[in-house]
């Protein structure tokens, strides 16, 4: 059960089809996570892009604290689906969703983001090359933030641009900040 925490849709519950090859942020977390990021962005200044989007949760959650520009991208059909069905309900006009491969959408994207979340799967192996790939192609705006959400054991802090990193139960979710010039 995915909650929305906060904003003009706190407390709307939504239920995810159990065949959606994902695995949702818990509601945890994902305070935890928005109660860092509440302290980095005003929510309807920025543009945010949702990579591994999956059911569409943090996309959801940035919409109805105000963001108006969201980008979502996942390989799975069902999940953009599911992401453009729930937009349309919620009436969040601000999410564009794309069905493409990550790293591929990586390379040919020209636009810069505030914010750039990646939930990628726990058994995803290219952790190095999501970060050099948004980095690489300058695809954060000064001062912007890169999140890998990854499980708590996994230690990405020897990569380029890493801040800090926060652990919660299983999840831990590492930072990556655009360095300003």
């Amino acid at each position: 059960m995915i909650r929305i925490i906060s904003g003009k849709n706190r407390g709307k519950r939504i239920l995810a089809p159990r065949n959606l090859p994902v695995r949702p942020t818990t509601n945890m977390a994902k305070e935890s996570l928005f109660n860092i990021l509440n302290n980095e962005f005003y929510f309807d200044d920025i543009k945010a892009l949702d990579l591994f989007a999956g059911t569409g949760n943090i996309s959801y959650e940035l919409a109805s604290r105000g963001c108006e520009d969201i980008t979502a991208v996942d390989t799975e059909k069902a999940c953009i689906g599911f992401i453009e069905k729930i937009a349309d309900q919620l009436n969040f006009d601000s999410i564009t969703t794309y069905r493409e491969e990550v790293i591929h959408f990586l390379e040919r994207e020209y636009n810069q983001y505030d914010l750039i979340f990646a939930d990628p799967p726990y058994d995803y192996e290219d952790y190095e090359q999501l970060a050099e790939k948004v980095f690489l192609r300058q695809l954060l705006k000064d001062e912007g933030l890169l999140v890998i959400e990854h499980q708590s054991r996994l230690d990405l802090s020897d990569l380029d641009n890493f801040e800090f990193s926060r652990k919660y139960g299983n999840v831990r979710f590492s930072f990556f900040r655009k360095p300003a010039y």
